[in-house]
């Protein structure tokens, strides 16, 4: 069983580092709003490969403080940085749909700082489950 929850989480972490690299892209390329939104959703699948890996059989929700702070239930360490890392359920919706804010659209309220901001984030998520669940 344990083998299995390893290899299911690596499988979920390694399409978080493929879709980090996307992130990165749109970053770079101006599409600001997608990478904010990306880098929401690469975190939310890295702390869902560290449950899957941890044998956890069903992990629901985008939530990033959430899954975070479920994380921390296995490894203390997550519960010190679900604080820093929520900030980026605020891409979740508002990054996608004109109504998710008061005026404008997405593609033009969302900044090249904002997108690194996110990337960074995605980025450190990432890197400290990868750490925890060892070479992929």
């Amino acid at each position: 069983m344990r083998s299995r929850a390893s290899k299911e989480g690596l499988r979920w972490l390694r399409q978080a580092q493929a879709d980090l690299g996307w992130t990165r892209h749109l970053a770079e390329e101006g599409a600001y709003h997608l990478a904010c939104f990306l880098a929401q959703q690469v975190s939310e699948k890295a702390l869902k490969a560290f449950l899957y890996a941890q044998g956890q059989e069903i992990v629901l929700g985008p939530s990033v403080e959430r899954l975070s702070r479920a994380a921390a239930a296995f490894d203390a360490e997550f519960e010190a940085r679900a604080r820093t890392w929520s900030v980026l359920d605020g891409y979740y919706v508002p990054t996608r749909y004109p109504n998710g804010l008061p005026d404008g659209i997405p593609a033009d309220v969302y900044t090249q700082q904002a997108a690194q901001d996110a990337l960074a984030l995605a980025e450190d998520v990432v890197s400290f489950v990868a750490g925890r669940l060892g070479p992929s």
